[in-house]
């Protein structure tokens, strides 16, 4: 018998790996409900869903490997990143799906959510002020209009698989909706700096490497306290911590 494999595991999901297959156990069915009808609509390569019985969607595992992780070494070749950017970019020019992901969220309800957080972060003590201070600052320039895209809404480095240079799976799906494209593309090179030339090789078109920084700060600097409760750290080497002291 397979052995069950713990993927990742909080208060809010948990994701097993039994085989070849994938368990999400998610209490909130709109969630999955999201992750289903997004990947039934992205042009992109997806897991094929294989049963579902709320609380448990099984998804089948997809071929290849992932460019890395946050924190860890990067791997793959520029032509493997650029074929990333290039299914990216394809998920963005694709029809926009029905409703608004986490990438989509309102500038006033992002600065008010950023506001507070901070707040947080200096009062308790997790982090110091200047480095508080500062990617405030960088991450104001995210604040701006943008043209709605099909977004993923967590499209982290460990949610793209690649093989033989080519992308064959983009996993986790449960944020997807209309959003910002480069809250995307951000999220994706998210302390990997040095591929973003290779990843917007792919993507192409011009991107305003500003918002991508601005977009790397306020990810970084939203995520802390949340990785801290739920027992993940985000002052390893090369995680969030280390992406926010590259600001200053």
């Amino acid at each position: 018998m397979d052995e069950v494999q713990v993927v990742v595991a909080h208060s809010e999901r948990a994701t097993l790996r039994v085989g070849d297959v994938f368990l999400k156990v998610d209490a909130d069915q709109a969630r999955i409900d999201a992750e289903v009808e997004a990947m039934s609509l992205a042009p992109v390569p997806t897991p094929q869903v294989l049963w579902r019985k709320p609380p448990v969607l099984a998804i089948a595992a997809v071929p290849g490997t992932t460019l890395g992780r946050l924190g860890g070494p990067s791997t793959g070749s520029p032509a493997a990143w650029a074929a990333a950017g290039a299914a990216i970019r394809k998920l963005h020019d694709a029809p926009l799906p029905p409703g608004v992901g986490r990438a989509g969220r309102g500038v006033g309800e992002l600065a008010a959510e950023f506001d507070a957080e901070c707040a947080l972060l200096v009062a308790d003590g997790l982090l110091p002020a200047d480095l508080v201070t500062r990617n405030r600052q960088v991450a104001e320039a995210a604040l701006r209009p943008w043209t709605p895209a099909f977004t993923h809404g967590d499209l982290q480095i460990a949610h793209v698989f690649v093989e033989d240079d080519q992308v064959t799976g983009i996993i986790d799906w449960s944020e997807a909706g209309r959003g910002d494209a480069l809250y995307d593309l951000a999220t994706f090179t998210l302390g990997h700096e040095e591929h973003l030339d290779d990843v917007l090789a792919g993507y192409g078109g011009d991107v305003d490497l500003e918002v991508i920084h601005a977009w790397w700060s306020r990810r970084s600097l939203l995520a802390v306290r949340w990785l801290i409760e739920h027992g993940f750290d985000p002052f390893l080497p090369g995680c969030e911590v280390d992406v926010l002291r590259s600001r200053m």
